[in-house]
C-alpha cells in the first residue's frame, strides 16, 4: 500500500485536502472519483525516518479493538453493508493505527476484495484469529454472529489478562521501592556508622560485618552492580531469542510459587476460550490449534497444543496429549474428552473457560488480600536487619561504658 496526499473539490465546489492509502496512483484516483470528488492534485508520499510511524508491541489498544468489534456487529445487524460499516468505523475510532488500517481495508473492499482478504493485509492490527473467524463467517454467511463472538472473546481475554496483570503489578512496585529504600540506607546511612565503628576498633557482630561489606561494595564498586544488572537483563533477552532459552523461561514462569499457578490458569482459560470461539465459527481444527498456539504465547503450553495437532493428524483424540502433560489438570482433559465424544467440544471448552476465568478472578482477589501484609513483613524484615546491624554494636558499646 502506498500513501497519497490529495487535493480535491466536491460537487459543491468545496476544496479538501487529506491523505489516503491505495495500491497505486490510478487506484487512488479511481477511489476519489467514486466518492464524487474532482481530483486537483495527487502526490505519492515517500516514507522517511521522520515520517514513519513506529509502534512497539501491539499498536491498537485492546479496548479500542473490542469497541470496533461491537460497533461493527451492531452496524451489520442494522443492515449496513460491510463496505459502509468499515468507512463509518474508520471515521469514529479513536485509535490512529486502527483508523489507518480501516481506511486501507475500505479501499481494498472498493476494489472488490473480500473483507477477510482485506484485513489479512494488516496482520499487526488484526490478529490471525480475527481473520480466520471472519473468513469462516463469510463462508457461512454469519458475519454478525462471528463479530459478536469475537467481541465476547476479546472482552473476556482482556479482563482475564488485566486481572493477572493487577495481581503482579503490586508486588513488583513494592519490590522496587524496597530495593530503593535498602540502597539508600546502605549508601547514605550505614557509611556514617562504619567510620565510627572503625575508630572504636570494636568487635562487631556477623550481621553488622555483612551489612558493612555490602554497603562498602555499593559505595566503592557501584559500577559493578550496574554492570551486573545490565548483564542479567541482556542475558535474559538473548536467552529469550533462542528456542531452548525461551522454553526454559516459559517453564520457569509456570513453576513460580503462587504466580505460576495463576499464570497457568489464565493460559488454560485463554486457550479454551480461543479454541471454543474458533470451533463455533467452523474454523478447521488444525488451523484453530495453530492459532491457539500463537495466542497463548508460552512455548511449554504451545508445545502441548502442537502435539495435540499431531495427534489429530494421526487420527487420535485431541485430549490424548493433554492428559500426558502436567500443564492441564484432569478436569480440563476429561471435559475435552467428553466434548469430543459427544460432539459438543465448543460447549465444553466454553465451560472450561468460564470456570478458569472465574478461578483467576477469585485467586487474584485472595492474592491482593495476602500480598500486602506479606510484602510489608518482608520490607520490615530487610530494613530491620540493617537497623539491627547498626544498633547491636552500639548497645554493646553502651553496656561496656556502663
Amino acid at each position: 500500500m502506498a500513501q497519497f496526499a490529495y487535493h480535491v473539490k466536491t460537487i459543491g465546489g468545496k476544496q479538501l485536502r487529506g491523505k489516503m492509502s491505495a495500491m497505486d496512483k490510478s487506484a487512488a484516483v479511481e477511489e476519489l472519483r467514486k466518492r464524487g470528488l474532482v481530483v486537483l492534485s495527487l502526490d505519492e508520499q515517500r516514507n522517511t525516518v521522520l515520517s514513519m510511524e513506529i509502534y512497539i508491541g501491539n499498536p491498537v489498544k485492546m479496548q479500542h479493538f473490542i469497541i470496533f468489534c461491537r460497533q461493527f456487529a451492531t452496524l451489520i445487524r442494522a443492515g449496513v453493508t460491510i463496505l459502509d460499516a468499515t468507512g463509518i468505523l474508520a471515521q469514529q475510532t479513536e485509535s490512529k493505527p486502527l483508523k489507518k488500517a480501516l481506511v486501507d481495508v475500505h479501499s481494498s473492499l472498493l476494489r472488490g476484495n473480500a473483507f477477510s482478504q482485506a484485513v489479512q493485509e494488516h496482520k499487526r492490527i488484526f490478529p490471525s484469529m480475527f481473520t480466520s473467524m471472519i473468513r469462516a463467517g463469510e463462508e457461512s454467511g454469519d458475519i454478525e454472529g462471528t463479530l459478536e463472538r469475537l467481541a465476547v472473546f476479546f472482552e473476556k481475554a482482556h479482563t482475564t489478562k488485566e486481572k493477572i496483570k493487577s495481581a503482579l503489578t503490586y508486588p513488583v512496585v513494592v519490590g522496587f521501592l524496597a530495593i530503593a529504600a535498602v540502597i539508600y540506607l546502605l549508601k547514605a546511612v550505614v557509611p556514617q556508622f562504619v567510620t565510627m565503628f572503625d575508630s572504636m576498633d570494636a568487635k562487631l557482630p556477623a550481621v553488622t560485618r555483612m551489612v558493612m561489606a555490602v554497603s562498602g561494595s555499593i559505595e566503592n564498586e557501584w559500577y559493578l552492580w550496574i554492570l551486573t544488572v545490565i548483564a542479567v537483563v541482556i542475558a535474559f533477552f538473548v536467552a529469550r531469542k533462542t528456542e531452548k532459552g525461551a522454553y526454559a523461561i516459559d517453564y520457569a514462569a509456570l513453576r513460580l510459587p503462587v504466580f505460576g499457578k495463576l499464570r497457568q490458569k489464565g493460559m488454560i482459560a485463554q486457550m479454551s476460550r480461543t479454541l471454543s470461539s474458533l470451533y463455533a465459527s467452523s474454523v478447521p481444527m488444525l488451523q484453530s490449534l495453530a492459532i491457539v498456539e500463537e495466542v497463548v504465547g508460552n512455548r511449554v503450553v504451545g508445545g502441548v497444543i502442537r502435539r495435540s495437532g499431531d495427534s489429530l493428524r494421526q487420527g487420535n483424540p485431541l485430549s490424548e496429549p493433554l492428559k500426558k502433560s502436567w500443564v492441564f489438570p484432569p478436569l480440563v482433559t476429561q471435559m475435552i474428552a467428553i466434548g469430543e465424544e459427544t460432539g459438543s467440544l465448543d460447549v465444553m471448552l466454553a465451560k472450561i473457560a468460564d470456570f478458569y476465568e472465574m478461578d483467576v478472578e477469585n485467586t487474584v482477589d485472595r492474592l491482593k488480600s495476602l500480598i500486602e501484609p506479606l510484602l510489608l513483613v518482608f520490607l520490615a524484615g530487610v530494613v530491620g536487619t540493617i537497623v539491627a546491624a547498626i544498633m547491636l554494636p552500639m548497645f554493646s558499646l553502651y553496656s561496656q561504658l556502663g
